[in-house]
């Protein structure tokens, strides 16, 4: 009888282990999909600036079709992005064609006081700290999760359920540093040859002729 009782308690609490370990990483998958509709809100939000973005600097800098053109392709990637790990990439692109297109609006003057420029700026600035807020927390879930279904004895359970480790959103490091811009070639010409030759300090004049005796 004795048996009989512990047999039962065994399978009492392997049971209430499996019942708690399932439902432990259902609520940690749940948790990461959530957390991702955060960044996923904010990365929507960014793209969807950006075809009046690309319209405004068209208006004044019509020529720089390569860095418009790359804003464009970056954004479509971002679009058509299918799991974390491509929208982080595409994210990371997305900024670094943006910090391209507002270097470049440097020399834009016009451009630069636009309103309409101004705060789209902002609001693309806006955005990115917000997707940067809601990728530490995503992150955060992520790395629990992942735990959760990696360490022994829950490892198991994963397996027998096909619970997989999810991405994280990678923010890379060129993402986060500036790009800088050379607008030297970029220039006029005449205002080229201007610095030029302000660049070049004037001839030293030519010495005076040696007096006969003077060594």
């Amino acid at each position: 009888m004795v048996v009989v009782i512990v047999i039962i308690a065994v399978l009492v609490l392997l049971g209430l282990f499996f019942m708690l370990t399932y439902n432990g990483l259902v609520k940690g998958r749940l948790r990461v999909k959530e957390a991702y509709s955060g960044i996923d809100v904010q990365l929507k939000r960014r793209s969807s600036l950006i075809p009046n973005l690309v319209e405004t600097v068209k208006g004044y800098a019509a020529h720089e079709s390569g860095t418009l053109e790359a804003v464009t392709r970056a954004r479509a990637q971002l679009d058509n992005a299918q799991t974390a790990g491509q929208a982080a990439q595409a994210n990371n692109m997305l900024t670094q064609t943006l910090r391209s297109l507002f270097a470049v609006a440097e020399a834009y003057p016009d451009l630069k006081a636009n309103t309409n420029f101004l705060e789209l700026q902002r609001e693309l600035s806006d955005t990115e700290e917000k997707v940067a807020y809601a990728r530490q927390f995503y992150n955060s879930n992520v790395l629990s999760y992942n735990q959760s279904v990696q360490v022994f004895p829950k490892v198991l359970l994963a397996n027998m359920f096909g619970f997989q480790p999810e991405e994280f959103f990678e923010a890379e490091e060129e993402a986060r540093q500036d790009v800088h811009v050379d607008f030297g070639a970029a220039a006029p010409a005449g205002a080229a040859g201007a610095g030029a030759a302000a660049a070049v300090p004037p001839s030293a004049p030519p010495a005076p002729p040696t007096q006969p005796g003077s060594a």
